[in-house]
C-alpha cells in the first residue's frame, strides 16, 4: 500500500514536471523527486553493504574459530575436560546469552 502510494506520488510529480517545465528542469526535478523517494525506501549505500559484509565474514571465522575449539574441549578425556571447561567458562562469562 506504501509502494503504492509512492508511485503515485511519482507519477503525479512526472506528470507535473513534463508538463510545465523544458528539459533541463524535468531532469533536476527528476533527480530531486528521485532521491526523495529512494531516502524514504531506507536503502543502504554500497560502501555501507560491503562494510556490513565484511563484518559478517569476521563473525562466521570467529564462530567457526569457536566451534573448532568446543570441539576439541568436548574431545578431551574426561579428567582434563572439567578443568578445562572451567577455565574457558571464566573466559566467556563475559558473553552470556540471555
Amino acid at each position: 500500500m506504501i509502494a503504492q502510494k509512492m508511485m503515485e506520488e511519482f507519477m503525479a510529480k512526472m506528470s507535473e514536471i513534463v508538463a510545465a517545465s523544458p528539459a533541463k528542469d524535468m531532469e533536476k526535478n527528476l533527480r530531486a523527486s528521485m532521491s526523495a523517494m529512494f531516502a524514504r525506501m531506507d536503502l543502504v549505500t554500497r560502501e555501507e553493504f560491503d562494510v556490513q559484509a565484511q563484518v559478517l565474514a569476521r563473525t562466521r571465522e570467529q564462530l567457526q574459530a569457536l566451534e573448532a575449539r568446543l570441539a576439541r574441549l568436548e574431545g578431551t578425556s574426561e579428567s582434563d575436560a572439567p578443568a578445562q571447561v572451567a577455565a574457558a567458562g571464566d573466559a566467556g562469562d563475559a558473553i552470556q546469552p540471555s
